[in-house]
């Protein structure tokens, strides 16, 4: 298992380089592929971009499928640059602690996002957000060139708000 332990180390973390506010709707998954992927189009990375795309849309339909607040809700996805690694985070109101990797069985329709997640991704990590609610994110370690080779520091991706 490729999970990390402990906390989620926020220390360092720059600003995001793009992101999005989704609503808990089933609609929202394929919102959040099509614009990842101009993301990842837009710079030139070193890790599959169908792989990242499918965590982020398991994570994103987890989200959806598992988050729960008293009012209205979001879910909010952030990637980052941190050092040479890509890290994708998505937030929901969730409860952290039904959200663990299982072995569905074979006749199972559900339960392989995150055996998905585990199998791609450099690291992962689930836990409570900073402002409670349900934190799950990747790495993908030397995603970007390092910074000197003429790799860019950032990039146009902004957070975008969906309705």
């Amino acid at each position: 298992m490729r999970r990390t332990n402990g906390t989620w180390d926020d220390r360092g973390v720059p600003d995001p380089l793009g992101g999005m506010v989704l609503c808990p709707v089933p609609e929202s998954v394929r919102c959040a592929r099509r614009w990842f992927r101009r993301f990842f189009d837009g710079h030139r990375l070193n890790c599959s971009a169908d792989d990242c795309v499918l965590m982020l849309s398991e994570l994103v339909t987890n989200a959806v499928l598992h988050g729960q607040a008293d009012g209205p809700w979001r879910v909010r996805v952030r990637w980052y640059r941190v050092g040479d690694a890509l890290r994708v985070e998505v937030r929901n109101p969730g409860c952290p602690a039904l959200v663990r990797l299982r072995t569905p069985a074979a006749t199972e329709a559900h339960g392989r996002g995150l055996v998905l997640v585990d199998g791609l991704a450099d690291a992962w990590w689930a836990g409570a957000g900073e402002c409670g609610g349900t934190l799950v994110a990747f790495v993908m370690r030397r995603a970007f060139e390092p910074v000197g080779r003429g790799a860019s520091r950032g990039g146009s991706g902004g957070v975008r708000e969906h309705p």
